[in-house]
C-alpha cells in the first residue's frame, strides 16, 4: 500500500535550464551585494570559476556534497577578498536570485501534488541541490511547492547526494512511512531509481521534461511519460481500478 510520494525536483517538478551566462550574471550580482570598492571584475571571477570550481560539481560518482558557501569564500579568497559572514550571505542571496530565469515550474506540478494529497497521500521532495537551503526552501515556497510538500530534504543540508541512502532515508523518517510504503518519482535512473530502489521504494522515472541518456542505473519500476502517469501508478499498486 502506497502511503507516499516522494519526488526529486529538478526536470522531475521544475525543470532547470542551465544558462552559462547566468554563472558571470550571479557573480557580478553577489560582488555587487557586497557592496564595496575595488572589488575583482566579475568576467574575471566566473572565468576562474568555470576553470577551477566548476569541475567539483560534475565529478561522476560523488556522493558527498559540496559546502557551497565555504567553496564561494574561497573563490573570493583567491582574489585576495575576505568577506564577513553577513556579506557572504549577500551574495549567495543575490547570486541564487540571478538564477530564477533558470528555474521553471512544471505546468501541471501544482495540480499532480494536489491530486495525490486529495488521495490522503503524504508527500516530499529529495533533491541534490548544493545552495543553502534556506534559499531553496525559500524557492519552494515562492514556486507554490512548500505548501503541497509535507517535507523537502536537499543534499546541502544532509551532506550526502543521491543516490546515497541517506538523504531519502532523511525524508521517509519525517514523513514516518517505511520504503515499502512509498513511491519515487525522479528522472534520473542512477540517482534517482536505482537509490530509492535499493532503498526498497517502488521507483517512477520521470521522462515529461527529459529523457535520461546515461546506461549506468536501474530499471524503474513505472515510467511516466505524463504527470498524470504517477497518478496511474499509485491506483495500480493501491489496486484501485
Amino acid at each position: 500500500m502506497i502511503e507516499a510520494v516522494l519526488f526529486d525536483w529538478g526536470d522531475t517538478l521544475m525543470q532547470f535550464v542551465y544558462d552559462p551566462e547566468l554563472v558571470e550574471a550571479g557573480h557580478r550580482a553577489g560582488l555587487e551585494a557586497i557592496g564595496r570598492d575595488g572589488l575583482p571584475e566579475s568576467a574575471l571571477v566566473a572565468e576562474h570559476f568555470r576553470e577551477h570550481y566548476e569541475p567539483l560539481f560534475w565529478a561522476p560518482g560523488t556522493v558527498d556534497e559540496l559546502e557551497y558557501p565555504g567553496l564561494v569564500r574561497t573563490l573570493l579568497g583567491d582574489f585576495e577578498l575576505e568577506v564577513s559572514d553577513e556579506e557572504l550571505e549577500r551574495f549567495l542571496e543575490a547570486e541564487h536570485a540571478a538564477w530564477d530565469p533558470a528555474r521553471r515550474l512544471g505546468a501541471h506540478s501544482h495540480a499532480l501534488l494536489e491530486a495525490l494529497r486529495d488521495r490522503g497521500l503524504r508527500l516530499g521532495l529529495v533533491s541534490n541541490a548544493f545552495d543553502p537551503a534556506w534559499l531553496l526552501h525559500r524557492d519552494l515556497e515562492q514556486l507554490g511547492l512548500g505548501e503541497r510538500l509535507d517535507v523537502a530534504v536537499f543534499s546541502s543540508e544532509v551532506g550526502k547526494r543521491k543516490p546515497h541512502p541517506l538523504i531519502f532515508q532523511r525524508a521517509l523518517d519525517a514523513l514516518e512511512v517505511r520504503p515499502e510504503q512509498a513511491l519515487f518519482v525522479g528522472d534520473r535512473l542512477l540517482e534517482d531509481v536505482q537509490g530509492a530502489g535499493e532503498l526498497g521504494l517502488t521507483t517512477v522515472q520521470a521522462l515529461w521534461f527529459r529523457a535520461e541518456e546515461q546506461s549506468d542505473g536501474a530499471e524503474p519500476d513505472f515510467r511516466a511519460f505524463a504527470p498524470v502517469d504517477v497518478l496511474s501508478a499509485v491506483r495500480r499498486l493501491n489496486g484501485e481500478r
